[in-house]
């Protein structure tokens, strides 16, 4: 197949074509404003080649050719319609992510997520491509009460949620209204080698135990989360990229578990102490203000209709991620 990938150099990026450069016989292209991830971090997984974005041509079939990299932004509506050229799928990570920066800049989150989102979807309607995966998270239900599923109505609670929750809805109106076979999976909190440059819980607490520093708990560490290990998120975007029947549709990709950041934290420790990380202290901090008690998903219709279900458990996960800390190259 003919992969297209916005945001590819990210950790979920360069996680999905090292899947895909593992199995061979792949095209894979990817457009990118290097602005969080880099082009050493897709090298990491392929040979790349640089392509100048004004001179754009239709994506080949030349399996294992490797990676072909494109450095531009989704905002560009003419570059993102020439990278699409020939593409199958279009996988579209690029966003701006996070709640508390689209807090802080609510126009800059909704250009890239609403506006990139949009071009992404032109550039595939364009391009005639079969399957459209958007990548979407919990945020748009706001505080519903978990087990969070397809059905519940979205009541975001910040401009990032709002900003994804419009991404689906023009995924399912590019669907209905042109045709075209898009598909939104609502990610979970991910976890997992590659994730050096993430803000969230797990990677932070692996990379301050590797810097002597004390693993932090906001409050009583109650709070609770569904920590999804990468491997199964890949295998949902590729399922996503060729199951048919479900074009329009919408998916929560999680584990149906719900675990505490304490619990994290007793499960890290001792793993991160077999592998030799030794004296890893936990600490409790002040709660942070208008953070969610609790999140988990009901991951049945990706079950019924993807024929995916998470299978690395948390441990096992961990220990995975911790080994790949540790055995990464300096830097």
């Amino acid at each position: 197949m003919r992969w297209l990938i916005t945001g590819g150099c990210g950790f979920i990026g360069t996680s999905l074509i090292a899947a895909l450069e593992a199995e061979g016989n792949h095209a894979i292209r990817v457009i990118d404003n290097l602005t969080v991830g880099s082009a050493a971090a897709l090298a990491g997984v392929g040979s790349v080649h640089r392509l100048d974005a004004a001179t754009l041509r239709p994506l080949g079939r030349g399996g294992n050719a490797g990676v072909e990299l494109v450095v531009g932004d989704i905002l560009d509506a003419g570059l993102l319609i020439r990278a699409a050229a020939g593409a199958d799928v279009l996988v579209h990570l690029a966003a701006s992510t996070g709640v508390q920066q689209s807090l802080d800049d609510p126009m800059s989150d909704c250009r890239a997520n609403v506006e990139g989102t949009l071009n992404a979807l032109l550039a595939a309607r364009t391009a005639r491509v079969e399957r459209f995966v958007f990548a979407s998270s919990g945020a748009p239900l706001g505080a519903a009460d978990p087990p969070i599923h397809e059905r519940l109505a979205a009541r975001p609670m910040s401009p990032y949620g709002a900003s994804k929750l419009a991404g689906e809805g023009y995924c399912s109106a590019f669907a209905h209204g042109f045709g075209l076979a898009t598909v939104a999976l609502r990610f979970s909190n991910v976890y997992g080698p590659r994730s050096s440059h993430k803000g969230s819980v797990v990677a932070k607490f692996v990379r301050r135990a590797l810097a002597a520093e004390p693993l932090e708990l906001f409050g009583d560490g109650g709070q609770t989360r569904d920590f999804i290990y990468i491997d199964d998120l890949v295998r949902a975007i590729r399922l996503a990229a060729t199951v048919p029947g479900i074009a329009g549709e919408l998916f929560q990709i999680a584990t149906s578990r719900e675990t505490s950041v304490g619990e994290l934290a007793d499960t890290l420790v001792p793993i991160l102490r077999d592998a030799g990380v030794t004296n890893v202290a936990v600490r409790h901090a002040p709660p942070l203000a208008g953070e969610m008690r609790r999140n988990f998903a009901d991951t049945t219709k990706a079950r019924d209709r993807l024929g995916w279900s998470a299978e690395v458990g948390l441990a096992e996960g961990l220990r995975r991620t911790v080994r790949w800390y540790l055995d990464r190259p300096a830097g």
